[in-house]
């Protein structure tokens, strides 16, 4: 007879299908809405046009991908928003990482009050600073560049947490062995700590990224040359469409969807190559001390 392991789960069948009830429930709220996108963006004008939540085709329909790429220039403010995320990401992941192995050393003075100041940063809303951030970008002639978009928002106060939880992760006996050895900091940081750190380095750069790739407000703030727009910028003029002002006709809905449904392609492409290390990565840093 089988011994039954004390952590093994215990749910009787009641609450197993109250589990799986609000699993459910939880999947259809997030699954509808993006449904309803992929189904109007794949339907005809007259068809998008109608009000109501839709579920399937009554005729399916590129022209909303047609109009996307044909009318609103749409490869323009995708490769500004690939090449602005990309570097921002890219660069922020190398600062959290290095600000994480200085937040772990053991000599390091006032390492608690530094960590309390970074979380402290956590506490305000980005939106508050939005007046002084554009003041400052326009002081130093920021504005309406790309210099601006990438060099704001490069230190986050998540990121260099969740790195320095998950640099604690690893035997500090390691980083003494390099010391003895006549091992550099840079040597012992790049050799032992970001090999062992994979998980931790891919998930900032997905939540970075993803972040970047979405944001709205910052851009709004300091970008109004269309040249230099971003997705969310274009998705908003699609969706307020300043132009039908002068008399030129509305964005379709089926163009405002697929525009939605492109924008989430290089998120969806990061997740695939991204999803192995993402619940490693969260759960450590969200555990550890």
């Amino acid at each position: 007879m089988r011994k039954k392991n004390p952590l093994e789960n215990r749910m009787n069948l009641p609450q197993r299908f109250v589990c799986w009830l609000l699993l459910g429930f939880f999947f259809l709220i997030m699954f509808i809405p993006m449904w309803n996108v992929i189904v109007v963006s794949t339907s005809t004008i007259l068809e998008s046009s109608a009000s109501g939540i839709k579920l399937w085709w009554k005729s399916f329909s590129v022209e909303g991908y047609e109009y996307v790429f044909r009318v609103t220039k749409l490869a323009r403010p995708f490769l500004n928003s690939l090449f602005v995320s990309t570097v921002a990401t890219v660069i922020q992941v190398v600062l959290s990482a290095f600000a994480g192995y200085v937040l772990i050393q053991r000599e390091l003075p006032f390492k608690k009050s530094i960590t309390s100041f970074i979380m402290l940063t956590m506490m305000i809303p980005g939106d508050l600073t939005l007046i002084s951030v554009y003041q400052m970008n326009k002081q130093l002639h920021l504005l309406n560049s790309y210099t601006g978009l990438i060099v704001n928002g490069l230190i986050s106060g998540f990121s260099i947490l969740l790195m320095r939880n998950y640099f604690t992760s690893v035997p500090y006996s390691l980083a003494e062995s390099a010391r003895l050895d006549g091992a550099s900091e840079l040597r012992i940081f790049g050799q032992i700590y970001l090999p062992i750190s994979k998980p931790g380095l891919a998930t900032v750069f997905f939540l970075e990224f993803v972040g970047k790739w979405n944001s709205i407000m910052l851009p709004a703030t300091l970008i109004t040359d269309q040249d230099k727009y971003t997705m969310p910028l274009m998705l908003r003029a699609m969706i307020l469409n300043d132009a039908s002002q002068s008399g030129a006709a509305q964005t379709p809905n089926n163009a405002i969807m697929a525009t939605i449904v492109i924008s989430t392609v290089p998120l969806l492409l990061i997740y695939v190559f991204a999803q192995r290390f993402l619940l490693s990565g969260m759960t450590l840093g969200a555990s550890k001390e």
